[in-house]
């Protein structure tokens, strides 16, 4: 049996295992105990986490049971892989327990030399251009599994210098142009809200706060469900061929883009009114690649932000 396939065998081998010994496992493989310690180490190395107790009743185990049987991926697979991990570099914070130089290091350095080579090739030739994240989060992680769990937490949320505390329960977290959002239902305004992960500087768990359910709410969703009940306004856009590429990189939920055969378009839609000032400087963005039509609201609010923008220059 070649070095390779035992290293295989033998990850399967003990991670059906609560424990073993390393008798065990020479006997199974028909090696030296010498060999495989020799293994053991390697498998370390590679990130397998295992545990080793002296004694008569020693041996080792596999922390937590948590290692993946080897997976065999062909040329295709593994390059599609090494690059969708290559793009999480952008993201100094994960809602992981590893970060995205040991998942990259680890995984690259299993690979066979001819796909390392082929991805060495193509590393300066494809990209994956995002937003880099410049805050540290280091809560992001915490606030993924409270929302799995259903829990609620206090947090001490930091706007304009000042931290309040109040008590959420997430749904969910998103990375979005280089920030983490962690859209929660707040106790305090007894409404949804989304919070931006970097201002969240403490976390603990709120015991005495009965949860709601939110079993049924899901970050694709949540906007049709939790804004069902309040007051909308009718959208109406119109786009030129520009404004249509830009808005196609965009889109907002409850908003339908309708394209032209001249490459025009327009929005139709639904958007909440409470979101009316966001929708304002959205737009604004857009220059002359956007007239809005309606809500008048929106129209208005566009106005009276350009009028203050026009003063500044005065």
């Amino acid at each position: 049996m070649s070095k390779a396939k035992r290293l295989n065998e033998m990850i399967m081998m003990v991670n059906r295992k609560k424990r073993f010994k390393v008798k065990e496992l020479a006997q199974e493989f028909g090696v030296s105990k010498r060999t495989i310690l020799r293994d053991l180490q390697e498998l370390s190395e590679m990130g397998v986490p295992l545990y080793s107790e002296s004694g008569p009743y020693g041996g080792y185990q596999v922390l937590n049971e948590r290692i993946l049987p080897p997976i065999a991926f062909n040329e295709g697979e593994a390059i599609s892989i090494f690059f969708a991990i290559h793009a999480l570099r952008h993201y100094i914070s994960l809602p992981f327990d590893s970060e995205y130089e040991s998942i990259i290091k680890k995984f690259y350095l299993n690979l066979s030399g001819d796909i390392r080579e082929t991805i060495d090739k193509m590393k300066n030739r494809v990209d994956f251009v995002s937003v880099y994240q410049q805050e540290e989060t280091p809560y992001i992680k915490q606030l993924l599994e409270v929302s799995i769990k259903q829990e609620i937490v206090i947090v001490g949320y930091e706007v304009n210098g000042k931290i309040t505390y109040r008590s959420i329960q997430p749904i969910g977290i998103y990375a979005n142009e280089g920030k983490w959002y962690c859209p929660s239902y707040c106790f305090l305004r007894k409404d949804y809200r989304v919070f931006r992960c970097d201002r969240i500087k403490t976390i603990e768990l709120d015991v005495n706060t009965v949860p709601i359910n939110l079993s049924t709410i899901y970050l694709t969703n949540r906007f049709s469900l939790i804004n069902r009940n309040k007051e909308t306004y009718q959208l109406h856009v119109e786009l030129t061929n520009k404004g249509v590429d830009k808005y196609k990189s965009t889109k907002w939920p409850n908003i339908e883009l309708i394209i032209r055969n001249d490459g025009t378009g327009f929005l139709k839609g639904t958007i909440l009114k409470s979101d009316t000032a966001f929708f304002s400087n959205f737009f604004i963005n857009y220059g002359e690649d956007a007239m809005v039509k309606s809500p008048s609201e929106l129209v208005d609010s566009i106005k009276e932000k350009l009028n203050t923008i026009l003063k500044q220059y005065l």
